[in-house]
């Protein structure tokens, strides 16, 4: 799915009115509508609704939901805000006067001060004060008003944006000053600003309301986000014909484990097997032997001349795929093999984990990754090799800085993890569950990776299949397993229906 900037969506909403001939105030009704049945299959018309509409085609939006919900019977208490009488748009002004021409209506439009409604958590609020359009931070009264409404502990569902946020960054936002909403309902697309874990206590949870915006505009503008959806990956996936044998499916080395962490290699090794590689190899030191054969194998071995550590990486094949970096730990030995490796390396490797954490130790090294390599960091370890983030919007923007810098993919793993590749576009991921918060689970994105990057898949794809693939083996791991008990192990063994259910999805 495309994800539009503010100013984008602007220019399709435009183009549907001004090409494709819908008017302002369908589109406005088509929301009011969208609104309207969020509401009604979730409470009964007793529920108490207070209704805040801005000046703006939001208020438009929000106003068209309340004379719908009216007539359906919801008695909600309605306030307009006109601050000095002449401020409503086009619009809004139609809205306001199909309201006010509704016997027994509660509407009260606010054009100096007002008493506030008793809000309580009975309540539920809908805001549509300001959208996505806003270009400043609230300030004065509605700075007020907000902070009453999220004081209140009141249910609010919010359209287009919480008010007083921006639908794309929100670098300064003060949150307190911003509606804390419990749904957003976002028009037609969900902004880039609800992406990021500093926004999520502002976005809740949001939904899509599909207004009928021009297709033609929409295919025609081309977007710097996206967000990986399950038909992306099924477009992509590789049919296996008939007489397919496993040398045609290519092979992967994954270089991963030390003395105490050989788990990880065996998440990694476990993934790559899952995702349908044709042969993988663990290159790991000596006491991983018995371990690995043991516990996976399937895999074959590749003995470090170290008995605990990966001291020198020499691979005895020209593996399609090389992947790097579970529980390899940061021992000086281990710096230098992975200095020396990637020194000599001209083809993409995955880099995770402990390897990251090697690179933070002597970051000269990040000059010698191949081009469109892919590296797998979570926060902690971005901000190890790249300098401290405060916030997901500072390391986003840092992480496009570096993609483009060094030639390289960067998975930056959350709960929407983000893939950024060098030319600036970014790819949220949609699948997964917080179930996956569990040891090793990265380990097993590491291996899955590989096994793509080894099938023959480019990077950028790899890097894509990989993520949502994994998350959706994470979502059926906790339909087994429930939220609080997957574990990687569980990931590992749920691949394979994670495959299955895509390639079987609509």
């Amino acid at each position: 799915m495309k994800i539009f900037t503010t100013d984008e969506i602007r220019e399709i909403d435009k183009y549907t009115i001004e090409v494709d001939g819908v008017s302002a105030i369908d589109l406005i009704e088509k929301v009011g509508e969208g609104v309207v049945a969020e509401v009604t299959s979730r409470w009964l018309p007793s529920k108490p609704v207070v209704i805040f509409a801005g000046p703006g085609n939001n208020g438009a939006d929000a106003l068209s939901a309340g004379r719908i919900l009216f007539e359906k019977g919801f008695r909600p208490q309605i306030f307009l805000f006109n601050i000095g009488g002449d401020r409503l748009s086009k619009e809004c002004r139609v809205c306001r006067d199909r309201i006010a021409s509704l016997p027994g209506i509660d509407f009260t439009e606010v054009t100096n001060t007002f008493s506030l409604p008793d809000l309580m958590n009975s309540h539920l609020v809908i805001d549509g004060l300001f959208g996505s359009g806003l270009r400043d931070q609230l300030t004065g009264g509605f700075t007020s008003l907000v902070q009453y409404i999220n004081e209140s502990r009141a249910t609010v569902i919010s359209i287009d944006v919480p008010s007083g946020m921006f639908g794309d960054w929100n670098k300064d936002s003060i949150h307190r000053n911003v509606i804390h909403a419990d749904i957003t309902l976002a028009i037609q697309f969900p902004r880039p600003a609800f992406f990021l874990r500093e926004n999520a206590e502002l976005v809740g949870d949001w939904k899509i309301l599909d207004i009928g915006l021009s297709q033609k505009a929409i295919a025609t503008i081309m977007p710097t986000y996206y967000m990986i959806e399950s038909h992306d990956v099924k477009r992509k996936l590789k049919r296996r014909h008939r007489f397919v044998s496993k040398n045609d499916l290519g092979s992967a080395a994954i270089i991963a484990g030390s003395y105490g962490m050989m788990g990880a290699a065996i998440f990694a090794n476990k993934a790559a097997i899952r995702g349908g590689v044709g042969k993988v190899t663990a290159v790991s030191p000596r006491c991983g032997f018995n371990i690995l054969q043991t516990a996976v194998p399937e895999a074959m071995f590749q003995a470090d001349k170290h008995e605990i550590v990966i001291s020198n990486i020499v691979l005895k094949n020209d593996f399609s795929a090389v992947a790097i970096g579970p529980g390899l730990g940061t021992h000086e030995l281990t710096i230098t093999a992975i200095d020396d490796f990637l020194a000599s390396r001209n083809r993409p490797v995955i880099i995770d984990a402990d390897a990251l954490n090697c690179i933070a130790k002597r970051p000269t090294m990040l000059n010698n990754l191949p081009v469109m390599s892919i590296i797998t960091p979570h926060a902690g370890e971005f901000d190890r090799l790249f300098g401290q983030c405060s916030t997901d919007y500072e390391r986003l923007k840092k992480a496009i800085e570096v993609s483009h810098q060094y030639n390289i993919f960067i998975i930056l793993k959350s709960h929407y993890t983000a893939i950024i590749r060098p030319d600036g576009k970014i790819y949220f991921n949609s699948s997964g569950t917080p179930a996956m918060a569990t040891p090793g689970a990265g380990d097993c994105l590491t291996g899955l990776i590989a096994s793509f990057l080894a099938q023959g898949y480019l990077p950028e794809i790899a890097a894509i299949m990989g993520v949502f693939i994994h998350g959706r083996a994470g979502e059926i791991a906790e339909e087994r397993q429930g939220l609080y008990s997957v574990t990687a192990s569980d990931i590992c063994d749920c691949i394979g229906p994670a495959i299955n259910s895509i390639v079987e999805s609509e």
